[in-house]
């Protein structure tokens, strides 16, 4: 499996920002409007940006896979460690 793509942490930071009532930053017009486009993200004047449910399953996620990502590097390097053979002392 392949590590979680910049692209989609970058996703996940906005979401992130986006539930916790972060403002947006100018730049984030763009990916504001693909959210909204894609059903992620309803924008209106009573409640201002919010994610949808199928935004929130998203970064949820996103967030596991985060999680795995870090799981499996963890995984590794102990196996890498277990692998490597230890200086031993000549007799």
């Amino acid at each position: 499996m392949d590590p979680i793509s910049l692209e989609d942490l970058a996703l996940l930071e906005v979401l992130r920002r986006i539930d916790q009532r972060v403002p947006l930053l100018s730049k984030d017009t763009d990916i504001r409007k693909r959210l909204v486009e894609s059903g992620l993200l309803e924008d209106d004047e009573e409640h201002g940006p919010h994610l949808t449910s199928a935004g929130i399953e998203l970064c949820k996620s996103l967030q596991h896979r985060v999680a795995a990502d870090a799981q499996a590097a963890k995984i590794l390097e102990q196996r890498e460690a277990e692998d490597t053979p230890e200086d031993c002392e000549p007799n």
